[in-house]
Order: C-alpha cells, then sequence, then structure tokens
C-alpha cells in the first residue's frame, strides 16, 4: 500500500511540475470561478491524507478525490465508519464546490453510520449508542454545513439540510426556514414552498406564518391542491380560529 501511494506521488509531482505555466492559467481562472476555495496551508495538511494534499498543489483535486470516493464506498460497504469519514473529509476538502460530494458524505454519516451505530451488537449500552448515533447526525449536519459556506446558493444542499434538520434533528423551525431558503434559489424544486409550510405549522409561534403561505400556494396554484397541504391547511383554520367563510372548501 505504501509504495503504491508513493508511486502515485511521484507520479502527480512529475505531471504537476511539467504542467505548471498551464496551471498557472488554469489556476487564475478557478480562482474568478470560486473553485479553489480550499486553503493549501498547514491547517490543510492537518486535515487529509499526505496523496491528498500532494494532489491540491500539483493540480490534481479532482482526479484523486474521485479515487478516495471510490475508496470511501468501499469503506461504506465494509461499515468501516471512521475510514470512511476520513475519507470524505478529504474528497470535500480537495473538491469543496461538488454538491454531490457534502450530499453522500452527509448521507452516509446522518443515515447509514449512525443506524449502524444504533443498531450495534456489540454494544451493551443504549445510552452510549445513542450518543454515537448523535455524533453521527452532527457530522452528517457539519458536512452539509460546509458545503453550504462552499456553495451558498445551492437548492439542493438546503433541501438536504432541511431534510436532514426535519428528520434527524426534529428542528422544525431550522427546518421551515432550510426549506424556505432553497425554495427562493434558483431551479429549485416546486414542491419546496409547501415543505416549508408543513414545517412551519409544526413550529411553535409561526401557525399564523404557516397558514398565510400555504393559504397563498392553494389559492395561487391548483397544482397545490394535494392531499398534505389540504389537511395542513384545515388543522390551521381550526387552530387559528378562521371563519367559516374565509375557509377552504376542498374535501379533505
Amino acid at each position: 500500500m505504501k509504495k503504491r501511494i508513493a508511486i502515485v506521488i511521484a507520479i502527480l509531482l512529475a505531471f504537476g511540475a511539467a504542467r505548471v505555466p498551464l496551471e498557472q492559467h488554469i489556476d487564475a481562472v478557478h480562482r474568478e470561478a470560486g473553485f479553489r476555495t480550499a486553503r493549501i496551508d498547514l491547517d490543510l495538511r492537518s486535515k487529509i491524507s499526505q496523496m491528498g494534499f500532494v494532489a491540491a498543489l500539483s493540480g490534481f483535486r479532482s482526479f484523486v478525490a474521485a479515487v478516495l470516493w471510490i475508496e470511501a464506498h468501499i469503506a461504506w460497504e465494509r461499515t468501516e465508519w471512521g475510514r470512511m469519514a476520513g475519507l470524505f473529509d478529504t474528497v470535500t476538502t480537495l473538491q469543496p464546490k461538488s454538491a454531490l460530494y457534502w450530499d453522500m458524505a452527509s448521507w452516509h454519516m446522518a443515515w447509514n453510520a449512525s443506524n449502524a451505530a444504533l443498531e450495534d451488537k456489540s454494544e451493551p449500552n443504549e445510552f452510549l449508542r445513542r450518543r454515537a448515533q448523535r455524533q453521527y447526525f452532527e457530522l452528517g449536519k457539519k458536512f452539509l454545513e460546509d458545503g453550504l459556506k462552499n456553495d451558498p446558493v445551492n437548492p439542493l444542499l438546503w433541501e438536504r439540510y432541511a431534510v436532514l434538520l426535519r428528520d434527524k434533528f426534529e428542528d422544525h423551525c431550522a427546518a421551515a426556514d432550510a426549506f424556505l431558503k432553497a425554495s427562493e434559489l434558483p431551479n429549485a424544486r416546486s414542491y419546496l414552498p409547501r415543505m416549508a409550510g408543513y414545517e412551519m405549522a409544526q413550529c411553535a409561534g409561526r401557525e399564523r406564518e404557516a397558514y398565510e403561505l400555504l393559504k397563498k400556494l392553494y389559492d395561487g396554484d391548483p397544482a397545490n391542491h394535494v392531499p398534505g397541504l389540504i389537511t395542513r391547511l384545515k388543522e390551521l383554520e381550526d387552530k387559528l380560529g378562521i371563519p367559516a367563510s374565509d375557509r377552504i372548501q376542498s374535501a379533505p
């Protein structure tokens, strides 16, 4: 394994040296477009592998990230959760503008690894299992938060963040805000405003806001006359004491 890494490092350094003039031009273009946001310093070196650091210096980020992503997938198949998390750290550091990497890293941590921790038969203490599960929730959350720092206008990452807040943290208020943010971005899914309304309806003190949002969606587009929206809207009408004359007439 060490011999293989040494060979790869030598190849990367050789190609990197040969491509210096071209890389200088590409680097300038990438920086202008925001693709070179990860810092190449000792802080970066402490977070990623030797091969990853050399790749960052020599301009082979994309290639090495893809290779390490495959390694992470193998680690997943082997349920090597700690190793998988470290590989994801390297991959996302090398390719901070790839929404796919942030999304999948978060999913593996917050869903797969967390479930494995909870079902770990080698740990008889339920408290410790749940604590480990929560730690993986937090890891998944951090991947998405770091991804959003690098790509704050990506509707997919905001949607995934909202789903995680809803399903793993049961934070309906924060989930509502994340769904709403996602819905306001270009190329956002049409159902996201409804999702924001559903979460608002479960956030204490925001019932009126939820009602107004869902009512606006209902009145504005027949495509929003779906069972979920109608049910929640009727629940809010009852909770807020909406007059009968102002209530929707659709069957639940």
